[in-house]
C-alpha cells in the first residue's frame, strides 16, 4: 500500500482530466491552478509518467493518461456509492415495505416519488412477493396484504373494500361497434387471472347477466400482467379497480359497463411488531391509507 499514490494527487489529477483544464479542476476542488499543478507534478513524479502534455492554452492527456483517468474515476464513483450505500443511509430512517407484486407496481411505486418529495428523511426499502401471509423476512417492517384479514398479527390495518372491474383498450372496445355489450366481451379474448377465473362468473349472476366468460384464450397468475396484455389492444380483463385506476385515468385503458364486482378480500397494512412504535413506520402507514382512501 505504500507505493500508493496520495489520494489528494489523484483527485487533482482526477477532476483535471475530467475538465482537460488545471483552472477549472482548481475552481471545483476549492484550490489555485498553481496547487493542482503542483500535485499533478508530484503525481507524475510518483509514477515516473507523463500524465498531461502541457500546451500553450490547457492540458491535453496523454495516452497513458487517458487510461489512468478512466480507472481512477471508476475508483472514485465505487468509493462514492460504496460510502451511500453503507452509511448514509444510516443517517436517514429506513422503513422496509413488502407489496404484492401488482399492488407494489400500480399502486405504491408511481406514488412513492410524492412520499419522498414529502419525507425526504425516510428512505423506502420496497420488495415484492407473489402471497405472503406472514413476516418472513428480517427486518421487514410493513407488510401489505390482499386476504381476508384473518392473520394472527396484532397491528393489522384493512385499506378499505375493493371491486373488479372489467377493462380493455379503447381501440378494442371500439371493435365491437354498435354490438358492443358485457356478454359478447366475455365470449371474446379474456385474460383469466390466477386464483379470479370465477370473478366473470360471480359478476354475471350479481348482476343478473347470461354470459359464461371464455376461458381459452389467455392466463397469467398477476395482474399487472394482465394490464400490460390487454394494453397491446387485444383482449379484455378483470381487475381490482385500485390496480387499473392509472391505467383509467390517463386514458390507456377504459371500463367500457358501469359494472363492478365487490370483492370479498382486499388489501390490509400490517405492521412488525417491533417496528409499531417507529415514527417513520407510523407516516409511511399513515400515507398509505390515504392513497386508499382517496380512491386509488
Amino acid at each position: 500500500m505504500s507505493d500508493l499514490p496520495h489520494v489528494t494527487w489523484l483527485r487533482a489529477f482526477e477532476t483535471a482530466a475530467r475538465h482537460n483544464s488545471f483552472s477549472a479542476a482548481a475552481d471545483e476542488l476549492k484550490l489555485t491552478p498553481a496547487a493542482v499543478s503542483q500535485q499533478i507534478r508530484l503525481l507524475e513524479k510518483h509514477l515516473n509518467t507523463q500524465l498531461f502534455v502541457r500546451l500553450p492554452r490547457g492540458v491535453q492527456l496523454t495516452s497513458i493518461g487517458q487510461a489512468y483517468a478512466q480507472t481512477i474515476r471508476k475508483s472514485f464513483n465505487e468509493m462514492i456509492a460504496a460510502t451511500t450505500g453503507l452509511f448514509l443511509e444510516k443517517r436517514k430512517r429506513v422503513v422496509r415495505v413488502r407489496a404484492s407484486i401488482s399492488c407494489a407496481a400500480l399502486v405504491i411505486a408511481p406514488r412513492l416519488a410524492q412520499f419522498q418529495s414529502a419525507h425526504p428523511d425516510i428512505l423506502v426499502h420496497l420488495t415484492t412477493s407473489i402471497w405472503a401471509d406472514r413476516f418472513d423476512e428480517d427486518n421487514l417492517d410493513i407488510d401489505i396484504r390482499y386476504g381476508l384479514g384473518d392473520w394472527k398479527d396484532a397491528h393489522t390495518t384493512h385499506l378499505g373494500h375493493e371491486s373488479a372491474v372489467p377493462v380493455c383498450h379503447p381501440e378494442f372496445a371500439k371493435s365491437f361497434g354498435a354490438d358492443l355489450s358485457i356478454d359478447r366481451m366475455a365470449q371474446s379474448k379474456v385474460v383469466q387471472i390466477v386464483g379470479s377465473e370465477t370473478d366473470w362468473g360471480k359478476l354475471a349472476e350479481l348482476h343478473g347477466l347470461e354470459f359464461t366468460a371464455a376461458t381459452d384464450w389467455m392466463r397469467t397468475d398477476s395482474s399487472i400482467n394482465a394490464l400490460q396484455i390487454v394494453m397491446t389492444g387485444e383482449g379484455v380483463t378483470m381487475v381490482l379497480d385500485s390496480f387499473a385506476r392509472q391505467y383509467l385515468d390517463q386514458g390507456l385503458l377504459v371500463a367500457p359497463f358501469e359494472y363492478k364486482l365487490p370483492k370479498r378480500r382486499s388489501h390490509y397494512l400490517v405492521v412488525e411488531d417491533r417496528a409499531v412504535q417507529r415514527d417513520e413506520v407510523a407516516i409511511f402507514r399513515n400515507w398509505v391509507m390515504g392513497l386508499y382512501r382517496v380512491g386509488v
